[in-house]
């Protein structure tokens, strides 16, 4: 009996160790397994991971790329500025130059405006008596004004020049105007440019022209009566202007 036992205890060691070897196997392919899964999740969140970095580098590129045209663009707006500036730094100094200039001229201006003014006086005082007071107060009026101190320089010499400008108009027209004689006859005047001024009186009988050199008035002949009243009424616009005969004093034409 206990023979028999020996005997048949080998084999269910056996089947024993059979059975338990192939648990283990199928333990180890499960482990097997599952590592497998775990690389190929850790594959796909590895490649997923690469995917977005790329993504990422390409976006930063792309970023580089329009930062760096702009950049570009930058530097030429800034070289065409810096190029902006210098110019008007130049025109800076230059005006600063001109500027220093402006007060000299600002400082000149005044006496050289009286000094005109004082000129344009003297050639009323020595020049054929026509409209005088006018002529006169112009004067008067600018020198006044000279001496404000709210008028400016260029001001005062717009005056000046004006006052001037007026005198020459003088000696290109025809003028006629009323005024009296030293005794008080009341005449019409004709000035004609700075060539002569005449007089005539109302009922035109008595006509005469002025003297420069003597500074009186002196009396026409009859002769010129015609003329004269033409020249009048020329001046007044009435008649066409044409040609006169009159008397002119050597040296004042």
């Amino acid at each position: 009996m206990l023979k028999f036992i020996k005997r048949t205890s080998l084999p269910v060691f056996l089947c024993f160790s059979v059975f338990i070897s192939s648990n283990e196997i199928e333990v180890n392919m499960e482990s097997v397994l599952e590592i497998g899964r775990e690389n190929q999740t850790l594959s796909a969140t590895s490649q997923d991971k690469i995917d977005q970095t790329e993504r990422q580098t390409d976006k930063i590129v792309n970023e580089f790329k329009v930062v760096s045209k702009q950049v570009e663009g930058l530097k030429l707006y800034n070289a065409q500025k810096r190029i902006q500036i210098q110019a008007q730094l130049d025109l800076m100094d230059k005006l600063d130059d001109q500027l220093v200039q402006v007060v000299v001229m600002q400082r000149q201006i005044p006496p050289l405006a009286q000094k005109m003014l004082d000129t344009l006086e003297n050639l009323i005082q020595i020049d054929t008596p026509f409209r005088l007071e006018e002529r006169r107060g112009r004067v008067d009026l600018v020198r006044s004004s000279l001496a404000k101190p709210k008028v400016t320089a260029s001001e005062q010499v717009r005056q000046v020049l004006e006052a001037y400008n007026i005198e020459a108009e003088y000696g290109r027209k025809i003028d006629t105007y009323e005024d009296k004689l030293a005794d008080g006859t009341v005449v019409n005047i004709l000035v004609i440019g700075r060539i002569g001024m005449f007089y005539q009186t109302k009922d035109e009988r008595s006509s005469g022209r002025w003297n420069n050199a003597s500074g009186e008035w002196e009396e026409l002949s009859s002769s010129y009566r015609k003329p004269i009243r033409d020249g009048i009424r020329m001046a007044k616009k009435l008649i066409p202007t044409d040609m006169l005969l009159m008397p002119v004093v050597k040296g004042e034409a």
